[in-house]
C-alpha cells in the first residue's frame, strides 16, 4: 500500500493534469479536507475518460460497475490496492458520504458511453445535476456537512453552468467521438439537427446553436450568483471551480461556430488569478 505522502502526490499530480480548475479550488480548502476533495475530483476525472479507454460501450459499463463494487464494499480488498479507489473509500468512510449519490452519478455517466442525445433542456440539466451537482454537494459535505444541506438550489444552478460550459469547451473532443451533448430541442429551435451541427458545415447555424447553449449556461450562472451571497463561507471551495466559467462563456461567444474546431481555454496564469480572486472576494 502506498504511503500517505505518495498517495497525496499521486492524487495531486493526476488532478492537476486532468482538471486544473478543480485542482486549484482544492488549494483553498482546509488542509485536512484536501485529500478527500482530491479523491472525489480524481474519481470524476477517471470516469470522464472511460469513453476514451474502451472500444465498446459494454467495456465502459464494466469499468463503471467495478467502481460501484469498489465503493459498495464488494471489491474492498482489490479497491484498497488502487490508490485512487482507496482514497475515495477513505473519504466516503471518514465523512459519511452517501454511496447512493455516487450510484446516481455513475448511472448518469452511462450516457457518456453511447452516441445518444438529450431530448430536451430538462434532461441536460438533470444530467448536469447528477454529475457536476453531485460533486459540488459531496464536496460541500466534506467541507461542512451541516451547512451543505442549505445550499441545494445554488448547487443545482452552479452545476448546470459549469457542466454546460465544459460541454461547449469539449465540442471538438465530442465530435471526434461522435457524441453530441446539445439537446434535440435546442438543435431544432436553432434550425438544424444533430448530424448537420456535428458536421460543422453551416457556421451560421452552429453560431445559433452555441449562442442558445450559452444563454442557458449564463442563465444558470446568473441564478447561482444571485444565491452565492447566502452560501456559508465554509462551502466556498466547493464552488471555486466555477471561477473561470464566466470567462469561458465569453471566449466561447467570440468563437461561435469555431468552437467546433478547437478547445476554448485560458492561460494557467489567468485561471490561477480567477480562482484566487473568487477565493478572496467570493461570487
Amino acid at each position: 500500500m502506498a504511503s500517505p505522502s505518495n498517495t497525496a502526490t499521486f492524487l495531486a499530480d493526476g488532478l492537476r493534469a486532468a482538471d486544473p480548475d478543480r485542482y486549484l479550488s482544492v488549494l483553498y480548502a482546509p488542509a485536512d479536507r484536501r485529500a478527500a476533495l482530491m479523491a472525489l475530483y480524481g474519481f470524476n476525472a477517471e470516469i470522464a475518460r472511460v469513453r476514451d479507454l474502451v472500444r465498446e460501450p459494454m467495456a465502459g459499463e464494466i469499468r463503471l460497475q467495478w467502481w460501484r463494487e469498489a465503493f459498495s464494499g464488494e471489491r474492498r480488498q482489490e479497491a484498497m490496492a488502487n490508490p485512487l479507489a482507496a482514497a475515495l473509500i477513505n473519504a466516503l468512510d471518514r465523512y459519511g458520504l452517501p454511496r447512493a449519490a455516487l450510484e446516481r452519478y455513475l448511472r448518469a455517466r452511462l450516457f457518456d458511453l453511447y452516441d445518444e442525445e438529450f431530448p430536451d433542456r430538462n434532461t441536460l440539466e438533470g444530467y448536469s445535476g447528477e454529475t457536476a451537482g453531485t460533486l459540488i454537494q459531496l464536496a460541500s459535505m466534506v467541507l461542512d456537512r451541516e451547512a451543505a444541506g442549505s445550499a441545494g438550489e445554488a448547487a443545482g444552478h452552479a452545476a448546470c453552468a459549469q457542466a454546460i460550459a465544459g460541454m461547449l469547451r469539449s465540442l471538438p473532443v465530442h465530435r471526434a467521438r461522435g457524441q453530441c451533448y446539445v439537446p434535440a430541442d435546442v438543435l431544432k429551435a436553432s434550425g438544424t439537427d444533430r448530424e448537420s451541427f456535428m458536421a460543422g458545415n453551416d457556421k451560421a447555424k452552429a453560431d445559433i446553436v452555441i449562442s442558445a447553449m450559452l444563454a442557458i449556461a449564463r442563465d444558470h450562472l446568473g441564478r447561482f450568483r444571485g444565491l452565492a451571497g447566502k452560501l456559508p463561507k465554509a462551502l466556498l471551495p466547493a464552488y471555486l471551480p466555477l471561477a473561470p466559467v464566466g470567462v469561458y462563456l465569453d471566449r466561447l461567444e467570440k468563437e461561435g461556430g469555431g468552437a467546433l474546431e478547437h478547445v476554448v481555454d485560458i492561460t494557467p496564469v489567468r485561471r490561477n488569478w480567477l480562482v484566487m480572486w473568487r477565493a478572496v472576494r467570493g461570487f
